[in-house]
């Protein structure tokens, strides 16, 4: 019999609770009183249980029913839900959107964007992953992502399309007590090439056979940054991170600038597939991101000034 309950029978249950009495959920819903008895009461007969005590002047709610009232709420959030999501997708939004982010990308600016886009979207969950080199492509590649944040590579994807997004400066660092630190100036390289490099490794084949930003014969490879992160603070080897996450490390001691090279940055860009252009969720968080990039510029210019 419970397979036989109706949304107008839990209606009308959480429309008396609201209400206070049948005839004034009648009048909520636009019902005869005597259909709101008729729905409540075929709904106790189908649970099986009394939802509510009727010998006051006004119905009260039975211990049994306080409890399924929550149920009953849900139920009914829960069909209202499909409906936006369904009238949402009809009109060409995404049913989710996964997102598949570089590592070196900013932290902070994925959650700021993350927030907004829950804001602006909350009917549409959004699937981060987080990678490096070319295993942040492949997901994109592969069709398991609509979008990535991704940072460029010395290999053609002719199957993607890309949008700049900003471009993330990165730095050559050590502890201070690695061997290399005692330098001032430019160091050889012949000096890089007598100490170990640490280099974030590809979990993919895209990259088989290539180095990035490789400056030294002896390598240590990693497979992700917070390691490489934490390899460089003991003196391990020495090697390249984004700015942004050793910023605080150089202000405090734990790590210092090698002068290797001129400095060199990673452009990142938003990339999906030709085949497959973003929606408006997605298009939405590009051109959010892109707001975030153009902020950050204008406040690092009038810092310059």
């Amino acid at each position: 019999m419970l397979d036989g309950i109706s949304l107008d029978q839990i209606r009308a249950f959480i429309a008396a609770v609201d209400e206070g009495s049948f005839s004034a959920a009648g009048r909520k819903l636009y019902r005869v009183q005597s259909a709101i008895s008729g729905w409540i009461g075929s709904l106790e007969a189908q649970l099986g249980v009394a939802l509510f005590d009727r010998t006051a002047r006004f119905p009260k709610l039975t211990p049994e029913g306080v409890l399924l009232l929550a149920d009953a709420r849900d139920i009914v959030s829960g069909v209202n839900a499909l409906k936006a999501r369904a009238k949402l997708m009809a009109g060409g939004l995404e049913a989710e959107l996964s997102v598949v982010v570089d590592v070196f990308f900013p932290t902070a600016t994925i959650a700021v964007a993350a927030k907004a886009f829950a804001e602006q979207f909350p009917l549409t969950p959004l699937r981060l992953f987080v990678e490096g080199l070319g295993a942040a492509y492949q997901p994109v590649l592969d069709e398991r992502c609509s979008l990535g944040i991704l940072a460029s590579l010395p290999v053609e994807f002719p199957s993607l399309v890309s949008e700049r997004l900003e471009e993330i400066p990165l730095v050559m660092v050590a502890s201070p007590q690695h061997p290399l630190a005692k330098f001032r100036g430019r160091i050889p390289k012949r000096e890089l090439a007598k100490h170990v490099q640490l280099v974030l490794t590809d979990r993919s084949s895209l990259m088989s056979g290539k180095d990035y930003g490789v400056l030294s014969p002896s390598t240590w490879r990693l497979a992700d940054l917070s390691t490489k992160h934490a390899f460089l603070r003991d003196g391990v080897g020495w090697g390249s991170m984004p700015h942004h996450m050793v910023e605080s490390d150089i202000a405090l001691g734990s790590l210092i600038l090698l002068d290797v090279r001129e400095d060199f940055a990673l452009t990142m860009s938003a990339c999906y597939r030709a085949s497959a252009p973003p929606g408006p969720a997605g298009r939405w968080l590009i051109d959010y991101l892109k707001s975030l990039s153009g902020s950050a510029r204008e406040s690092h210019e009038s810092r310059d000034r």
